[in-house]
């Protein structure tokens, strides 16, 4: 059903653009959706319609119609999810590895959003599932899910200005120098469309800082800090920089495993975690009610501390 919200546009709307007051008045409601609502004809200054940019003299009434959202589909699974914190306003996930975090062809069920459907309690509408981010299939970790629109968009717009502190623990192949920045052009690779990649000609930014946490054999475990979210991105930069992840099957892990043979530490760790060696170890940003600054970390999970475990062991030096 509709829901139909009756505002008064008051002294501190005089001048101000109707999107803008609109937001201003309407709780939950964002900027950009009140400009969609005007463009759509569902909002009426003194009973006519009017656009986003028109200026308002302070004083008039505004009448919303906010349209119910068409059914996705989607069905609400309850299905186990890790909570790492959880308020009024928004839920941090530690998502499981082989967890995909969106619906797609393929996979139209088991997903974090089919889990947040039936935990929030919204109905299959995937419009109330805030995702501020998204993690890939085989990455585990630290997910912030907003619990209403001025929440998203209070986090959307932080990841988007790179305010937020996105920090991964990554096991590589090679011997990675103990720290790095990697700045480079980022886009589709332009063989293979479900790839990407750094060597493109494109407007976009990839930035990827690291430090190494320690040193095990032919493999390091890296502290990658995100200063960009662009899609496979870490994955991308460290193979590219010759030192893909172990278990990586798309940027070349797999591949350099195979080379150096099932016995090999590498190898043999990459087999205990079973996907990519990526996990969202701790994310930061500031809190949309409170504007507090506020951390979380995910523990890491048992398949990478497997893969160390292997690792550590044959680094040991024989007593």
């Amino acid at each position: 059903m509709a829901e139909r919200l009756s505002l008064a546009a008051g002294p501190a709307e005089a001048g101000a653009r109707l999107d803008v007051a609109v937001a201003r008045l309407a709780p939950g409601l964002t900027r950009a959706r009140a400009r969609r609502l005007i463009a759509e004809g569902q909002v009426r200054v003194d009973g006519r319609a009017a656009k986003p940019a028109a200026r308002l003299r302070g004083g008039e009434r505004i009448e919303v119609e906010v349209p119910a959202p068409p059914p996705s589909g989607l069905v609400a699974q309850d299905l186990p999810l890790a909570v790492l914190h959880e308020d009024v306003d928004l839920l941090v996930l530690d998502k499981a590895a082989g967890m995909v975090v969106h619906p797609a062809r393929g996979t139209p069920h088991s997903t974090v959003v089919n889990a947040l459907l039936h935990r929030l309690g919204t109905g299959p509408d995937e419009g109330r599932v805030g995702l501020a981010h998204r993690l890939d299939r085989d990455t585990s970790g630290c997910l912030v899910v907003a619990k209403g629109e001025a929440s998203l968009a209070a986090l959307q717009a932080q990841f988007k200005g790179r305010s937020v502190e996105k920090t991964y623990l990554a096991l590589c192949h090679g011997a990675l120098p103990d720290e790095g920045r990697l700045d480079t052009p980022y886009g589709r690779h332009p063989r293979d469309r479900t790839r990407f990649s750094g060597r493109v000609r494109s407007p976009r930014r990839a930035v990827t800082a690291w430090r190494v946490r320690e040193r095990l054999g032919d493999v390091t475990l890296a502290e990658v800090t995100l200063h960009t979210g662009r899609t496979h991105q870490i994955r991308v930069h460290l193979a590219e920089a010759g030192h893909p992840l172990l278990g990586d099957a798309v940027y070349g892990g797999t591949r350099r495993e195979a080379r150096l043979g099932r016995d090999h530490p590498a190898s043999r760790a990459s087999a205990a975690i079973g996907r990519q060696a990526l996990h969202a170890w701790r994310l930061a940003f500031e809190h949309p009610r409170s504007g507090r600054r506020v951390r979380f970390e995910a523990p890491v999970p048992a398949d990478f501390r497997a893969a160390l475990a292997v690792l550590r062991r044959a680094a040991r030096p024989p007593a």
